[in-house]
């Protein structure tokens, strides 16, 4: 595999020169020890679980013992020794607070599965899934009351990867499980999918009564880079342990294989994507190269070749992607470190989900949300070079 960008002898970013030596660093490590000397809270936000998962992936990949002890430090001072999870709230229901049962999960696996109070927690988020609040055909609510009857992209990412590496673990035989996390991902392509473009919507409303709703579909209006970069991630994220023997496994591989191709046809001449990615929109006024969902497409590309999921002539899709990051996104600052750039603070279906809102939320220099999966990519970079 071919990454150019990784073999200059010298980047020039933001004017910054900065010396061959450096060049020599693992780009997952430099910008996870980066993001950490810049000031980092710990807490169970989905930001910051996405933060030590990027952290978790780059020390792991090059065995640095300090940043992988950080990691696993600040999950375990989330979880108190009788298994109670800091700051989750039993009864709250979003699924953006499911995304730290992966941690909590990584770490026991990782560390020898000896961890009870891990196994107390994230049986607590399990748990809590069995509960949750549904849509008439199933669907979890993105967040409840507020997001009634409503299943949105970045939804998936954050409880469904949970949902599958948990009962991977602890219920491998449960085929009502296996086809629950699979009818999750069915109700998103019913709703979103375009089967033109091959994207899907940024999530949709069962009842249509969302403002934005399609009244045929329910769908929203337009398709947000970084809720495909959410989905894309957890369609290959989840099928790394669903069972391959169960029908939703070819389901799943069908949404995933479509959505590769939908997403290489949108790519743009850069390497990257826009952050409305429908048409007529890419290359309109106020439309920008977003960089999270950039990051997250290479990662999932990557990935998913790599667990044989998808056809290697993706390689080139992410080259372009990774080569277009390192040119235009890291930020090389004059101590050393690197910073990372052109990341879009939010996307929400709380408002009227309209293109010139999606164009006017402001970008943020330094964002987990992107930053975290460029420490992804760039694991999957350096794994690939590796062989």
């Amino acid at each position: 595999m071919h990454f150019p960008a990784l073999t200059l002898a010298l980047l020039t970013c933001a004017g910054t020169s900065v010396a061959a030596a450096n060049t020599t660093k693992p780009y997952s490590t430099w910008m996870a020890s980066s993001f950490l000397s810049k000031g980092q809270k710990i807490n169970n936000h989905y930001v910051a679980s996405v933060i030590h998962e990027g952290i978790q992936k780059a020390a792991t990949a090059q065995k640095d013992s300090k940043l992988l002890a950080y990691a696993s430090d600040a999950v375990s001072s989330l979880v108190t020794p009788n298994g109670t999870l800091i700051g989750w709230r039993p009864t709250f229901y979003t699924l953006d607070d499911i995304r730290i049962g992966n941690n909590i999960l990584y770490f026991w696996n990782s560390e020898g599965r000896k961890e009870k109070k891990y196994e107390i927690a994230a049986k607590g988020l399990r748990e809590q899934l069995n509960r949750w609040p549904r849509t008439p055909k199933g669907g979890f609510f993105h967040r409840d009351p507020i997001y009634k009857n409503q299943m949105w992209l970045d939804g998936i990412y954050m409880a469904d990867t949970f949902y599958a590496t948990y009962v991977s673990y602890f219920e491998p035989t449960n085929t009502t499980a296996w086809n629950d996390i699979a009818l999750q991902f069915d109700l998103i392509e019913e709703h979103c999918r375009n089967k033109t473009s091959n994207l899907l919507q940024h999530g949709y409303s069962e009842d249509k009564k969302a403002v934005w709703a399609n009244p045929v579909t329910g769908a929203s209006p337009h398709v947000w880079d970084r809720a495909v970069g959410w989905y894309f991630v957890a369609l290959v994220e989840v099928l790394e342990v669903y069972p391959s023997n169960l029908p939703g496994h070819a389901r799943l591989l069908e949404y995933l294989t479509t959505l590769a191709d939908g997403v290489k046809k949108a790519q743009d001449a850069s390497g990257g994507w826009w952050l409305v990615m429908d048409e007529p929109y890419p290359g309109m006024k106020g439309n920008y190269i977003e960089s999270s969902a950039t990051a997250m497409f290479t990662y999932a590309y990557l990935k998913g070749i790599r667990l044989g999921l998808l056809d290697q002539s993706y390689t080139a899709t992410a080259s372009k992607a990774w080569d277009l990051m390192i040119d235009d996104f890291v930020q090389h600052e004059k101590n050393g470190t690197l910073s990372w750039t052109g990341t879009v603070e939010v996307g929400s279906l709380a408002g009227n989900a309209s293109y010139d809102y999606y164009v006017g939320v402001k970008k943020a220099i330094n964002d987990g949300k992107g930053a975290g999966p460029f420490m992804y990519a760039a694991t999957e970079v350096e794994l690939a070079q590796a062989l």
